[in-house]
């Protein structure tokens, strides 16, 4: 029997995960089915997520119960996701056990409200960790520069960390030195790193489709169109190379530790015009993590084309940095307004989510 694209993927060293989670999936199997047949290992969640399957009937029963003890629409929320992300977690354990920790990871983030907030962030994180209680759940903190030290602290003290909402490169380094820094504290606490693991997680189509919007005004801009987010990508990864060597890893890899992988996110194009697996087909490479929504997961089962490209011409994509600069579109500002704008979508959403939780309720009441 041939393989997979997604399996030939994985031999590559890339991870396939999800991006997607809800209770009819674990109920019809189909969660179980991606990871047999379509080299699944793993799952991340955010609130947008979760409102989407809150359209269900599938958390009534549930809600019902928890409506007698808590009035709360947030911690209403979190007690539903933490139900859900405890199932996936035992589902994906046997996938943690065989790869020691390396996938088998889901994800839960933290209150988008609070990404301003560095003690808030660290509280949150410590307390979602606690209401899981499974090895393999990771807790997503955004990159944000109060959210540098919580991700710092966090490792510190032991909780597996997805680091969310990354766009610059310079943010990207100061997110791996939190991680290092952590994970330097836990070793001299006489902490074991060998259990704990980290991602960070880059948003790439999003870059594309703010970088795009600036070169649509910009003379000989088309040419330009399209490729910004593979290239930031591809220098991440040149980064990642960099950081994750030399004698000061070498001592905390000596402990037991294991790299920060890069975690392509938002892979899904945004734009027609492109090949709806260019985010995919673009940034294959050993050591990374792809999260994909089960559409991306289908169609590149169906027609993606497997081969190692996230080290693709590298001076190209430095080159491309240049072009755009001298295109007047600045890397720094695009970078920033994604960042902005990022964090207030999730709030948004999260606001979103709450108030589909408090009509449930309504809904509920009344029947």
């Amino acid at each position: 029997m041939s393989k997979s694209p997604l399996h030939k993927l994985s031999e590559l060293g890339q991870s396939v995960w999800i991006d997607s989670l809800s209770r009819e999936m674990m109920d019809s199997g189909e969660l179980e089915r991606l990871i047999e047949e379509d080299a699944v290992v793993g799952v991340t969640t955010n609130p947008s997520i979760f409102q989407k399957a809150l359209d269900s009937d599938s958390y009534d029963d549930e809600m019902r119960e928890l409506m007698d003890a808590e009035s709360d629409d947030k911690e209403v929320f979190f007690k539903l996701a933490v139900t859900d992300v405890k199932r996936a977690c035992d589902i994906l354990r046997p996938v943690w056990d065989d790869g020691n920790g390396r996938d088998g990871w889901v994800s839960l983030e933290v209150e988008p409200d609070i990404a301003s907030d560095t003690d808030a962030t660290k509280r949150e994180a410590a307390r979602l960790s606690e209401m899981v209680d499974r090895p393999n759940v990771f807790i997503k903190i955004p990159a944000t520069e109060p959210g540098l030290q919580a991700i710092e602290d966090s490792i510190a003290d032991g909780i597996p960390i997805n680091v969310t909402l990354i766009f610059s490169l310079e943010r990207y380094k100061k997110v791996a030195e939190a991680y290092i820094k952590g994970l330097e504290r836990l070793v001299e606490g006489g902490g074991d790193p060998s259990r704990l693991a980290s991602v960070a997680s880059f948003f790439v189509s999003r870059v594309d489709t703010e970088a795009d919007k600036r070169l649509d005004d910009v003379e000989g801009g088309k040419d330009l169109q399209g490729k910004l987010a593979i290239a930031n990508a591809r220098l991440a990864y040149q980064a990642y190379k960099e950081i994750f060597s030399g004698d000061r890893w070498q001592k905390l890899e000596d402990a037991g530790a294991s790299k920060q992988r890069c975690l392509w996110a938002s892979t899904s194009t945004k734009n027609d015009a492109y090949r709806d697996v260019l985010y995919v087909e673009e940034l294959i490479g050993a050591d990374t993590v792809n999260t994909m929504p089960v559409d991306t997961v289908k169609a590149f089962q169906d027609h993606g084309e497997v081969e190692e490209t996230i080290e693709k011409d590298v001076d190209g994509a430095r080159e491309l940095l240049d072009e755009l600069e001298q295109a007047g579109v600045d890397y720094d500002d695009v970078v920033r307004v994604l960042e902005e704008e990022g964090v207030q979508k999730f709030a948004d959403s999260f606001n979103e989510l709450l108030d589909g939780v408090a009509k449930k309720r309504d809904a509920l009441v009344a029947a």
